[in-house]
């Protein structure tokens, strides 16, 4: 395999990412709080932690842990139900700072989001925006955010998370190499635990070690990643900033409290999870043509069906109807502890920026 790469497109790119989001508005909100190790989630059984404060991080708690695991690893940790509506209000505060900048705005999700200051850098440096950014962010919204700047978003993402919190790191153009080459790669962002282990055992630690490998060798072992793998290690990564983003799926999914192994019990669930649904798709005003049913097993396997439709479909009877037919084609029902629903191939009606587009409601 021929190992010829793309050129390298230089911009000034900046990562904005809000510190402990969630559960900083809930400290902010509720000063009782403040100091405390807190988490946004369920503390019950089949509870999942969304964020968690500082104070809670220092014990090991992380986002989409369980919460039996959570309360477990800190003892005193206070659980806090999710407002969505609060956090959306705050992040949209948070945009229109962002938009004093640049109209280059990508949303990754409510609390953070990539910014194109390419044209603005020439008359203020980006470092600076990303202070002015940190600065506004807090005098609006008492909050605290760290900022990464480079010249592209792979960069620019590694570098927010440096010098977290309330922190910002550049890596400048002149840096890039050596401070690739010296990064341990589970540090690369899009390489995951088990990629990062699988490299381990091949001798793969550092960026210096991944850049030794040639395209052939990457793809082989890792398939279509292991072109960017082979790419971003070089500090290549010319994905544009998207300022408008819409969703590929709207989806519904619920965790029980106990196993479920009845299928009536099943479709009831359904039926609950369809009109959740339902309430999405007319909120966004869109139907959808292919329908994906998801199955979450006590042994944590899952199991996926999908059908694609000749016409679009965003009431619940009709997802109900095909979710059924989903639900007995090829699927064994075994002791199910999580049933999801999503619609893909959306025909949106408008243009519009939707904020954490790929949030599941959970109820």
């Amino acid at each position: 395999m021929n190992d010829n790469h793309n050129e390298i497109v230089l911009r000034k790119i900046i990562h904005i990412d809000m510190d402990a989001f969630y559960a900083s508005i809930e400290q902010k909100d509720n000063p009782s709080l403040r100091g405390k190790p807190v988490a946004v989630g369920g503390g019950q059984e089949r509870g999942v932690v969304a964020a968690a404060s500082y104070e809670a991080r220092r014990y090991g708690v992380r986002s989409a842990m369980s919460g039996a695991l959570a309360k477990k690893m800190c003892p005193g940790l206070i659980f806090i139900a999710p407002r969505f509506e609060r956090y959306k209000e705050i992040s949209m505060k948070i945009r229109s700072v962002f938009y004093k900048y640049t109209e280059l705005v990508e949303p990754l999700s409510l609390d953070e989001a990539y910014l194109d200051v390419t044209k603005k850098s020439k008359k203020i440096s980006a470092i600076q925006i990303a202070s002015e950014i940190r600065r506004e962010i807090k005098e609006i919204t008492g909050l605290n955010a760290s900022a990464g700047i480079s010249s592209n978003k792979f960069l620019a993402k590694i570098a927010s998370d440096w010098n977290k919190p309330n922190g910002q790191k550049v890596i400048a153009d002149n840096e890039i190499e050596q401070f690739l080459d010296e990064l341990d790669i589970k540090k690369f962002h899009g390489i995951g635990k088990k990629t990062s282990l699988k490299m381990y055992k091949m001798g793969i630690f550092l960026g210096s070690d991944l850049k030794k490998k040639n395209l052939s060798f990457l793809v082989d072992n890792f398939g279509k990643s292991g072109k960017y793998f082979y790419n971003v290690v070089r500090g290549i990564h010319n994905s544009p900033v998207i300022p408008h983003h819409t969703p590929k799926s709207l989806g519904a999914e619920r965790t029980f409290s106990k196993n479920l192994t009845s299928e009536i019990y099943l479709e009831e669930k359904l039926e609950l999870i369809a009109l959740k649904l339902e309430n999405r798709l007319k909120k966004y005003n869109c139907g959808g043509r292919t329908i994906t049913i998801k199955l979450k097993f006590s042994d944590f396997s899952t199991q996926t069906r999908s059908k694609t439709l000749l016409d679009y479909i965003s009431d619940k009877e009709k997802i109900i109807k095909y979710s059924k037919e989903l639900l007995y084609k090829d699927i064994l029902i075994d002791s199910v502890r999580l049933i999801g629903i999503s619609l893909s191939n959306l025909n949106l009606k408008q243009k519009k920026e939707i904020f954490n587009a790929q949030l599941k409601l959970e109820f």
